[in-house]
């Protein structure tokens, strides 16, 4: 991915990373993974408190940085906060396909956002880059686009916006049944080092590889 120079200027700490899987099978649901989940979510209601979460230090450095964005964390949570507050309120996750829901239990453990593509879907390189006004974008379960402001820092390919980052990805790319390839990023913000990005990638290919096959492509 390339990050333009403005972003770097205005965040020279942000750090990103990529790891593509190929060859995966996504199905629906899988009985394995149920019981997994339910594992997963024990752990993080005997970890985790509603009145404490703002204040861990990675969810505190996402919410920091959408509020540099003029984004108000309050309403629009970062990724893995509001999945952890869903299981605070003992709801359990969507069921979306079991490489969503692999990729999300890495998620809920590590606290870092993590972003999934198809990428047979992708045209050429990715680029993050600040968002033009009037630039649509239909994220996923979105009825119809919205238009962005202008602003916002989004991942686009050399055709379309991928994602309004960090927090909300595109129907174009997203994983379905029919998935063979993934891309992931794992999406850092300034005060979120290098180690925990790496953690939550490491966890994140455990349990995809574990739940769905596939082989890391190296770089």
């Amino acid at each position: 991915m390339i990050i333009s120079q403005d972003i770097r200027r205005e965040f020279p700490d942000l750090q990103v990373l990529e790891s593509k899987v190929e060859g995966v099978t996504v199905k629906r649901m899988d009985p394995e993974l149920e019981e997994f989940k339910g594992e997963i979510f024990k752990e993080i209601r005997e970890t985790y408190d509603l009145e404490g979460l703002k204040d861990r230090p990675i969810l505190r450095a996402y919410r920091d940085f959408f509020w540099r964005l003029d984004v108000d964390p309050t309403k629009t949570r970062p990724a893995a906060e509001a999945l952890i507050r869903r299981l605070l309120h003992g709801k359990p996750l969507p069921r979306i396909n079991t490489l969503v829901d692999a990729y999300n239990l890495a998620s809920v453990k590590t606290e870092i956002a993590i972003c999934a593509f198809d990428s047979d879907m992708l045209a050429g390189e990715l680029l993050m880059r600040y968002a033009s006004s009037g630039e649509e974008f239909l994220g996923i379960g979105m009825k119809r686009p919205i238009r962005l402001m202008g602003g916002e820092i989004v991942l686009s390919d050399e055709e379309k916006l991928l994602a309004i980052y960090p927090y909300r990805d595109a129907e174009d790319a997203k994983i379905t049944e029919s998935t063979k390839n993934v891309l992931f990023i794992f999406c850092g913000v300034p005060g979120i080092s290098l180690q925990n990005l790496m953690r939550a990638r490491d966890l994140t290919l455990n349990f995809v590889i574990r739940f769905c096959g596939g082989m890391v492509k190296e770089e």
